[in-house]
Formats: structure tokens, C-alpha cells, sequence
């Protein structure tokens, strides 16, 4: 659940201010319920000042939290000459939910993919409890650094396609090196429909891994 909080002034004004200095935002970043407007007494006699009031709650958009988060590791990553990494954040629909796509870009980024895109998984997953944090809501973040997620894609359903081939031939299970979950998916989704093997996978992370076997025969009656 986002933050908010209540507070009291003589103005509503200054009431807003207090509260947005303990939650240490910017006004644009918040909702404002003004509670109580306050008044003042009428000729110092009848009815006494009456303090404002207002409640208001954190509404940080999901860009501006993902820019901050960017924004600072790259700054990080800088060395004596300047870098070309540079990032587009922007929301999708996929399978009918939103998503937000982050990707980044420049002449020397591969330091934000490692080895096996072990770095990039680390910063998608970081993105996601960024965007997720005091949340409802969920909503998924898709981290890619110079197209590596298409080429990483095309390269194991590549290598899923060989696999199943050579199992078919020889009758054997393959098991294949182990890979991330989201890896492991894109293998299971390229073979679903392969008629001569299934996939399962297999193994504890971070040595779970997907086995290629021979389809079982099922005989018709």
C-alpha cells in the first residue's frame, strides 16, 4: 500500500507542505484529500480557529521510479570517458495485461548483460520490486539491453529444435545446460507442440535444467 500521511496547519497550504516534506516527495508525485479546509474566528470571538487538514498519499508513476533506478546505474557505471548508455521506458499490453518495457541501449552496455544474461535477470528482477513495492496491483517489467532477449530467443529455440531432433533419432533424453526460469520457458513453449518429445524440467535451481525425452507412445483403442 502506498504511503500517506495526515497533518494539521493553520493553512491548507502549509499543511501540504508538511506532509510533503516527511514523505520527502515532490507535490506532483502525491494524491491530496483536503479533510478540513480550517477556519478562522469572527472577530476573535465566535467559534475559534479551526486548523486545516489533509491526507496525503505517495503516487509515484511507475516510469518516474524506473528513471530514478536507471538514471543512478548508469551514473554508477561511468568511468573517465562518458558513456553511450542510454534507456526508453514505455508501456505495452501483452497476452491482455500491462507491461512496462525498459530498454537499454549504447556502444558498451554487454556489461549489463553477463554472462548468460545472469546481469540482466538481476536487473529485471530488481525493476520489478521497484514498480511492485506497496502495490496491488502486480505489473511485470521486462529489462532488455541491445536486443539480447530476441537473440537469446531465436538462439534456444534454435538449439530446443536440434535437441529434439537428436532425441527423436537415437531415442535418448537430452539434458540441456541449466538456464534460468525464463529461459527454460521459452524452450518448453518452442517444443509444446513437437509431436515426437516432451520437455520437463528438472534439478534445483541454479542447476535446474529442461530434459528432452521421446514422446511416450500412446496406443488408440
Amino acid at each position: 500500500m502506498a504511503r500517506s500521511v495526515e497533518k494539521e496547519a493553520k493553512t491548507v497550504d502549509e499543511a501540504i507542505a508538511l506532509a510533503l516534506e516527511e514523505l520527502g516527495v515532490e507535490q506532483e508525485d502525491v494524491d491530496i484529500e483536503i479533510l478540513e479546509s480550517g477556519s478562522k474566528s469572527v472577530l476573535g470571538i465566535f467559534g475559534g480557529n479551526k486548523e486545516a487538514r489533509v491526507r496525503v498519499t505517495e503516487n509515484v508513476s511507475d516510469t518516474k521510479k524506473l528513471s530514478a533506478f536507471f538514471d543512478t546505474l548508469i551514473n554508477l557505471s561511468k568511468n573517465d570517458d562518458e558513456t553511450s548508455a542510454k534507456y526508453e521506458i514505455h508501456e505495452t499490453v501483452q497476452d491482455g495485461q500491462k507491461v512496462i518495457m525498459v530498454n537499454i541501449s549504447g556502444e558498451d552496455v554487454a556489461y549489463l548483460i553477463g554472462k548468460h544474461g545472469d546481469t540482466l535477470q538481476a536487473l529485471t528482477y530488481v525493476a520489478n520490486l521497484i514498480v511492485n513495492k506497496d502495490r496491488d496491483d502486480y505489473k511485470r517489467v521486462f529489462v532488455d539491453v541491445g536486443d539480447y532477449r530476441k537473440h537469446r530467443e531465436e538462439t534456444l529455440i534454435s538449439m530446443a529444435n536440434r535437441v529434439a531432433s537428436r532425441v527423436a533419432k537415437y531415442k535418448r533424453p537430452v539434458s540441456m545446460e541449466p538456464m534460468s526460469a525464463s529461459d527454460r520457458r521459452i524452450i518448453h513453449t518452442a517444443l509444446q507442440s513437437n509431436s515426437s518429445v516432451v520437455t520437463e524440467s528438472q534439478g534445483v535451481e541454479p542447476n535446474r535444467c529442461v530434459v528432452v525425452k521421446v514422446k511416450p507412445y500412446v496406443k488408440k483403442f
